[in-house]
């Protein structure tokens, strides 16, 4: 708990079994609920949160990196979170932050706070692809035209929202895929809520869950479609099916 306010951390998981410990292991003891919605993983990855003492939530089918979002802030909040971290549980993102990521936001100094690969200048180093900084950058520049805002990324897995952020914003009209990242900070801004960063270092290896560069092409050509863009400039938020449809179906587990 940080200034009186309940903080829980949430994991959206597929297939993280080899590095859901090392993360899970780092998270500090401000956080008071941490949640793992496994989106029908194929390896151990519900076995092993058992184990570790987490809140699982098992989809009973793969649904998409979006619609385990979804499920992850809305078992956040029934579970009494004022401050709700994402942290992407394969360990590309060091969990020391989450204190200072939390606090910005229980002090109320921002609404979303963001782990940023690029302020610093440790993306390379880290490992990031090359192919994938070139294309983060320039959809980056892009979307800060066209929002008018000044963010230096839009695809962090690593993010803090208020309460109030996650409960104001539209997120069941969002895509089910890897575009619900930039969708939901497009809303952010359309709503008027404040966004904070903080340089968070990243690094990537083997074990570390990432995309291909064919899916990386077909996400980043989503991200900067002018129907996608328009659609969230106006409020009209683009979405993979109807409302009704996207209650994703989980059950919780023992």
């Amino acid at each position: 708990m940080i200034n009186g306010k309940r903080i829980a951390i949430v994991l959206p998981a597929y297939n993280a079994e080899k590095t859901l410990e090392a993360t899970v292991r780092e998270i500090p003891e401000t956080v008071d609920a941490t949640i793992l919605v496994d989106d029908h993983s194929t390896d151990r990855t519900v076995e092993l949160a058992h184990r570790l003492g987490l809140q699982v939530f098992v989809h009973d089918r793969n649904y998409g990196y979006g619609r385990n979002q979804q499920t992850c802030y809305r078992e956040a909040l029934s579970a009494g979170a004022d401050v709700v971290i994402m942290l992407h549980p394969d360990y590309q993102y060091t969990p020391l932050l989450v204190t200072a990521m939390a606090s910005m936001v229980a002090y109320e100094v921002y609404d979303t706070v963001l782990g940023s690969r690029i302020i610093g200048g440790t993306a390379l180093r880290g490992g990031m692809p090359f192919y994938k900084y070139v294309f983060n950058r320039l959809l980056t520049a892009f979307e800060n035209l066209f929002l008018g805002v000044k963010l230096s990324e839009y695809h962090t897995g690593y993010r803090c929202f208020s309460r109030k952020v996650l409960t104001d914003l539209p997120l069941i009209e969002n895509s089910d895929d890897f575009v619900f990242d930039n969708q939901m900070l497009a809303q952010c801004v359309h709503f008027g809520f404040r966004i904070g960063e903080v340089s968070c270092p990243t690094k990537y290896f083997e074990e570390a869950s990432s995309i291909n560069f064919r899916r990386s092409v077909t996400t980043d050509w989503a991200c900067c479609s002018p129907r996608c863009n328009l659609r969230c400039r106006n409020g009209g938020w683009a979405a993979s099916g109807s409302s009704a449809r996207k209650a994703a179906n989980w059950k919780p587990t023992a």
